[in-house]
């Protein structure tokens, strides 16, 4: 592999920085990445651990589209990361029958393989459905273990160079004739200011980039919108519980290792680092969970976490459902600081697409012909990172 003399220093270590550093090291770039905290301690890791078939964003088929061919991707290239179970969505009401049509045609439009099942055969691969249901579909969902899909993507960039500095936080930028020309970071372990002078920046903070952004004097358009989800202290199901119809709260049931988790509301707020978990959230993800499956009203609740997702807009959305799932990078240079970039939207299983069209724009941005090629090549496993 051909070395480039080009540093980039990648700000976030959640499963998009990380992809990202993967992206730009297999292409031969010098990659460092920095992290406030340890890896994936921010949105990705506190995901209910959904691959996605695209089923549950069928309204806008592109993203559709693009989370299921990133589903197959994935299943492809690191197929030790992911529990291949697939999903099933249930109708439950009439109003829930009611969308059936819309999806299974919005699902050959996006070319996602579905089928639907009778009430019967529902009820026989998962006994702790709803009785009541009155349709089903069955889908290419799957699950994974968040941190192990973010330190694969790690270890896979450590073998190709990439640096990771955990515990490193960016507490500023100095900027010089529209150009970033150091990165102040605070090393929390060894308690000291240092600065680092890359080429380029990409700034992969999720929720937080318009804070990362700030420090530069410029503005990302970024909405932290939080959901709570609910861990069961048991696992009622094997495949994935989705509620045939538009997103909503507290309609699905993700299935790993011992427990099931339910999911999720959906709001908006200023400051992803000032979030807490409502009471009334808690309550009505169990009662819609109730609703898909009756037996989660009578497990005990596990754990209660929240995870802010980063969507697009700065609109009057109040719920944060009326946004967008896609994604957008961010070239700062229409703001005056050409080798600055940002990254917000997209979903967990589309971070190694996020990756590839990050890769693009900064390959093009420093002159440099190569292609992506972690579509293609296996990722290494989670274990390495710590080799």
């Amino acid at each position: 592999m051909e070395r480039r003399d080009k540093e980039i220093l990648v700000i976030g270590g959640g499963v998009t920085g990380a992809a990202i550093a993967y992206d730009l090291a297999l292409r031969g770039f010098k990659v460092q990445v920095v992290e406030r905290g340890s890896l994936g301690a921010g949105t990705s890791g506190r995901t209910h651990g959904l691959l996605h078939s695209g089923c549950r964003y069928i309204a806008d088929v592109e993203v559709a589209r693009e989370c299921y061919e990133e589903n197959v991707i994935l299943r492809r290239i690191a197929p030790f990361l992911f529990e291949k179970n697939g999903g099933l969505f249930i109708a439950i009401t009439e109003d829930d029958l009611k969308y059936k049509d819309f999806f299974l045609k919005q699902c050959e439009r996006a070319r996602i393989p579905v089928r639907e099942v009778s009430r019967e055969e529902a009820l026989r691969l998962e006994p702790n459905l709803n009785p009541e249901l009155k349709a089903a579909v069955e889908v290419p969902d799957g699950t994974f273990d968040p941190l192990k899909v973010i330190l694969s993507f790690a270890a896979s960039a450590k073998k190709y160079g990439a640096e990771f500095r955990p515990y490193n936080e960016v507490v500023g930028f100095r900027v010089s004739d529209g150009r970033i020309v150091g990165v102040r970071v605070l090393d929390k372990v060894r308690v000291r200011e240092y600065e680092l002078t890359p080429d380029f920046i990409i700034n992969a903070t999720g929720a937080w980039a318009d804070k990362v952004a700030r420090l530069a004097g410029v503005r990302v358009p970024v909405k932290p919108s939080p959901g709570v989800m609910v861990a069961l202290d048991g696992r009622i199901g094997y495949m994935v519980f989705n509620r045939l119809n538009k997103p909503g709260d507290g309609d699905i049931i993700v299935h790993h290792r011992g427990t099931s988790v339910v999911g999720t509301t959906s709001w908006v707020v200023e400051d992803p680092d000032i979030v807490r978990a409502p009471q009334d959230h808690v309550e009505l993800m169990i009662k819609r969970g109730s609703e898909l499956a009756p037996i989660v009203s009578k497990l005990r609740v596990k754990a209660v976490y929240v995870s802010s997702r980063p969507l697009i807009g700065e609109g009057a959305a109040t719920t944060g459902r009326e946004v967008s799932r896609s994604f957008a990078i961010l070239d700062h240079s229409r703001d005056g600081i050409e080798n600055f970039a940002s990254i917000i939207g997209g979903k967990f299983t589309t971070a190694r697409l996020m990756a590839e069209k990050m890769g693009d724009f900064v390959a093009e941005r420093l002159g440099v012909s190569v292609r992506s090629k972690t579509s293609e090549l296996p990722m290494s496993p989670y274990w390495l990172y710590f080799e």
